[in-house]
């Protein structure tokens, strides 16, 4: 049980450490993405840089690495944008499989607990011999149901904890692939329209 309590523990200060990230780091990409657009119409590259450094998460520093490299051939812009997503993708996959971990060893923590109680219970029943009473047999197998029941439920808990962090992880990830195709067209069509 102990162990089922510290996993617990730990399982939810991934859940809520990572959401509070996640939460940070999502912005409105469309809004994100006109400011920049406005900016480097007015070819100033020094303030588009400067909010993407003000603006937090993977999105800005795709949207950054790009414009650093606004004077390369649109497919090296495009291989820095790969590559800096790439880079990304580290970061928004951290702490998540030892959620994973979690939600699979739970329930068989909480097996191996209801063994253990009911090895007791039966090693309880052979010293009494013949003199066994029901109580010694009903408490036993108590806490060894309850440990089942614990380890089920932190099993599902951190399954569903889980899957709702990597469907924001696959939003965040969008995101990321849209900024990288929309700031590539419009560093497209800065290009272009200086010449």
């Amino acid at each position: 049980m102990w162990v089922l309590l510290i996993l617990s523990a730990v399982a939810f200060g991934i859940f809520v450490e990572r959401l509070l990230y996640y939460h940070r780091i999502q912005i409105n990409i469309n809004e994100f993405l006109n400011g920049i657009r406005t900016v480097l119409k007015r070819e100033n590259v020094v303030e588009a840089i400067s909010i993407c450094d003000a603006t937090p998460g993977p999105v800005p520093r795709i949207v950054k690495t790009a414009i650093l490299m606004k004077d390369q051939p649109r497919e090296r812009i495009r291989e820095a944008i790969q590559a800096a997503t790439l880079t990304e993708l580290p970061r928004l996959h951290r702490r998540i499989p030892g959620l994973a971990t979690i939600a699979q060893i739970g329930p068989l923590m909480g097996l191996l607990g209801t063994i253990l109680g009911f090895m007791e219970v039966f090693a309880r029943l052979e010293q009494a011999g013949l003199y066994a009473s029901i109580n010694q047999l009903s408490s036993g197998i108590w806490q060894a149901l309850t440990c089942m029941a614990f380890g089920l439920g932190l099993g599902i808990i951190a399954y569903a904890a889980y899957n709702h962090l990597v469907v924001r992880i696959n939003i965040i990830m969008l995101d990321m692939e849209r900024a990288g195709i929309e700031i590539l067209n419009i560093m497209t069509e800065t290009i272009s329209s200086r010449q």
